[in-house]
């Protein structure tokens, strides 16, 4: 984008030096501006989340034996440990730097559902290790499978699944950064009427394909790895919601291996202002899909929509009563997500 000359004499002055380059380089710059590369192939999702999760009580050896501090004190698995005798646990490890300093007492601020819980406990040493500890097992990161909607290698930035990765309250989960992992789809769970299906994909740990850096509304999006191979990528334009019409379009979307396709879909609603982003109903026609998915399965969000030569969004959602059917958010809205 050009910055506003505030003086029009300047204007005038670099006026042919602006018309100059323009011309020299009208394609390189439309290219760059107005197009993305598509995704469609899946990925493996580590999320770091900013709370440490209790997912289950456990005993510690200490010298006089198997003893658990936790269960002693009322700790229950689900429980969210907040804080520490007022300091902050965001990750694992803040539970054992903690518990390692010299307080007498240790009190756990602790969430509980919409509760906001104190709760003393009584660390032991551990026999093995000789540190304290209060019988707990935790988890600060969530995972799994999704879809990469398109890369903007301008700007080095990805996106994906179209929608948040939430709680079980269905509240969006803050993250603290994350790793996006290549992914293998091995099998698939076919989806019917009332069960949706599901992507079942292996993580690629040494094919890390970028850093998570927000998950919100529209989805997940980061920095893209500086070695990105886009040699078999396909090259987009940029859509928008007022490019969208009733009729025929395309998803790219996995189902094996890690290596994209192009399926058959209708568009059959639009609905540029819908306030939950989803802007469209597609329908999936291709005879492939339906055979071994049933249509549309957990893990596909983030799958790009094409029509008409123009990425136009990605699929978020499938109709549990139809899995053929779902909704899709417009591109307009991930673009103005990061």
């Amino acid at each position: 984008m050009f910055k506003t000359k505030k003086v029009l004499k300047a204007l005038l002055l670099f006026a042919l030096v602006v018309l100059c380059v323009m011309s020299a380089t009208p394609f390189t710059v439309s290219a760059d501006e107005n197009s993305l590369y598509l995704g469609g192939f899946p990925a493996g999702f580590i999320l770091n989340t900013t709370t440490v999760e209790v997912i289950g009580i456990c005993d510690v050896m200490t010298e006089d034996g198997m003893v658990s501090p936790a269960r002693e004190s009322g700790i229950r698995t689900g429980d969210v440990i907040d804080k520490i005798n007022g300091e902050e646990v965001n990750k694992t490890s803040d539970i054992n730097s903690i518990l390692a300093k010299d307080y007498k007492d240790f009190v756990l601020s602790v969430i509980r559902g919409d509760e906001q819980l104190s709760i003393e406990v009584n660390p032991v040493k551990e026999l093995t290790s000789g540190g304290k500890r209060i019988g707990v097992l935790v988890k600060d990161s969530i995972n799994g499978v999704g879809t990469v909607t398109y890369i903007d290698r301008a700007a080095g930035k990805f996106a994906s699944l179209g929608h948040p990765v939430t709680d079980g309250n269905n509240k969006i989960v803050e993250i603290n950064g994350g790793s996006i992992y290549g992914c293998m789809i091995y099998d698939v769970k076919k989806g019917v009427r009332g069960t949706p299906g599901e992507l079942k994909g292996a993580f690629e740990n040494g094919n890390m394909i970028g850093k998570a850096a927000i998950n919100c509304e529209c989805g997940v999006f980061g920095d893209i790895s500086s070695e990105t191979d886009y040699s078999k990528l396909i090259k987009v334009r940029k859509g928008s919601i007022d490019d969208v019409k009733i009729g025929t379009a395309y998803i790219y979307t996995t189902l094996n291996g890690n290596t994209p396709k192009q399926y058959k879909i209708s568009i059959a609603k639009v609905d540029k202002g819908n306030k939950d982003n989803r802007n469209f109903v597609i329908k999936i026609d291709d005879d492939e899909i339906i055979e071994k998915a049933g249509g549309i399965v957990q893990g596909m969000s983030g799958s790009p929509i094409v029509q008409d030569g123009k990425l136009i969004g990605a699929v978020t959602h499938v109709f549990i009563n139809d899995p053929t059917r779902g909704f899709g958010i417009s591109v307009d809205k991930m673009l103005g997500s990061y």
